[in-house]
């Protein structure tokens, strides 16, 4: 007698939102390791003189790679946000023998978030 296997769908992840944004979540580590081996192609590119740099800025400049690196961004913004989100269970925070309320860890994070990203615009612009 075979034992008793229900069957699953292979789209189980998209009947509740939690399930979704969890598949997706994993799904953003792709893309994170995308911008990581960009970032990488950018900086070798730089290292390697000016006309490499011309070729990848070319390259770059092909939609694929745009409409790559918009939905990337897309990813990268899901993974960090949900990220910081998890944050509260990950980290148990006391102060003066009470824990700090989750909101305000998550808070916390997102405004660090912020404050780097704001740093990071700045020197790009021009700041320095």
């Amino acid at each position: 007698m075979r034992p008793y296997r229900p069957r699953v769908s292979r789209f189980w992840w998209l009947r509740r939102r939690s399930y979704l944004l969890f598949v997706l979540r994993e799904l953003s580590s792709v893309f994170v390791a995308w911008f990581v081996v960009y970032l990488l192609l950018l900086v070798d590119a730089v290292y390697q003189g000016p006309d490499p740099y011309r070729r990848f800025l070319e390259w770059s400049g092909r939609p694929w790679v745009l409409v790559l690196n918009m939905v990337a961004l897309a990813f990268v913004l899901l993974h960090a946000i949900t990220w910081f989100n998890l944050a509260p269970k990950a980290m148990v925070l006391r102060m003066q023998g009470r824990r700090v309320p989750a909101r305000l860890v998550a808070a916390a994070h997102f405004a660090a978030w912020g404050v780097a990203s704001g740093v990071v615009a700045w020197i790009v612009l021009g700041g320095l």
